[in-house]
């Protein structure tokens, strides 16, 4: 029936695991707040906001069907649609297609260099996936892909990308690290199997201190842009409650079980929900 395969879609796009929206969404916000000075125009931060939705979904799906070889020998990923043959690979890209050209709608809304800028976000996106068949270091791309909001907000709000935008994009980058690094975690046995790289495997025994690090340099750059926007108080209280979390989750993976990574990992979007407070409630 319809109303499966619909069904069958959301969970392909993980409508029902928001935690990747939020991931998205809180350094989107950075960029927007810092950019417009508190201040965003109204149109730009809607098309924001439903693009984190549908560019989100797009990476799900596009994720899926390159992994789709790899998921039906996980146990984590084998019950998803593509690997359970719920939903054909076909089907996959024609769902992929359509959530871009819907994002692309949006973007037209906007100026030349955000529509640009686009053409890169939209590659990242669908390049990411692949990647960890060959590289050991996927997690620097997601978080580039995660990132590319950023200087696309600063375009979007004042026409250009000044050094600010990348101090915030090279934060979103350690932050990913951190936690994408404390997920890889959890499939870290099966994703040997199978041939799967990450930061999990390539840190080894000096996972959890590294995870610690790029936390800690996210945050150093966050306190940068910060200093360089002439932020106070309120935003320094938000860094801080952020590295009490980062500290929080040293603790969920202080013995590596899967159930205490993946609690570290959701708990990241804590993180950027107190970075984001703190810096809108600085701006007000």
């Amino acid at each position: 029936m319809w109303t499966t395969r619909l069904k069958d879609y959301a969970l392909l796009m993980r409508l029902h695991r928001p935690i990747g929206i939020f991931l998205l969404l809180w350094p989107t916000l950075w960029g927007l707040w810092f950019a417009s000075a508190g201040r965003p125009d109204g149109l730009v931060f809607t098309v924001f906001v439903l693009g984190v939705v549908l560019m989100r979904s797009a990476g799900c799906v596009i994720n899926d069907y390159a992994d789709r070889g790899f998921d039906p020998h996980v146990a984590r990923t084998r019950d998803r649609p593509i690997a359970a043959a719920r939903v054909s690979p076909r089907e996959a890209l024609l769902l992929f297609a359509t959530l871009c050209l819907a994002a692309f709608a949006l973007v037209l809304l906007l100026e030349w260099l955000t529509i640009a800028l686009a053409f890169v976000g939209a590659f990242l996106a669908a390049s990411y996936p692949f990647l960890k068949r060959y590289t050991s270091l996927p997690q620097f791309y997601l978080g580039a892909a995660f990132g590319w909001s950023i200087p696309m907000a600063f375009a979007a709000q004042t026409g250009g990308v000044p050094a600010l935008a990348w101090v915030l994009f090279a934060a979103n980058v350690c932050w990913a690290v951190a936690y994408d690094t404390a997920y890889a975690m959890v499939d870290r046995e099966d994703d040997l199997k199978v041939g799967v790289k990450s930061t999990a495997i390539l840190f080894g025994r000096y996972d959890r201190l590294l995870i610690g690090v790029f936390h800690a340099a996210a945050l150093a750059w966050l306190a940068a842009a910060g200093f360089m926007s002439g932020r106070g108080l309120l935003y320094d209280a938000g860094l801080v409650a952020g590295a009490l979390l980062a500290v929080r989750q040293q603790y969920l993976i202080r013995d590596r079980s899967k159930d205490g990574c993946f609690k570290a990992f959701l708990d990241n979007n804590r993180f950027g929900m107190a970075v984001f407070a703190g810096l809108l409630l600085d701006y007000v």
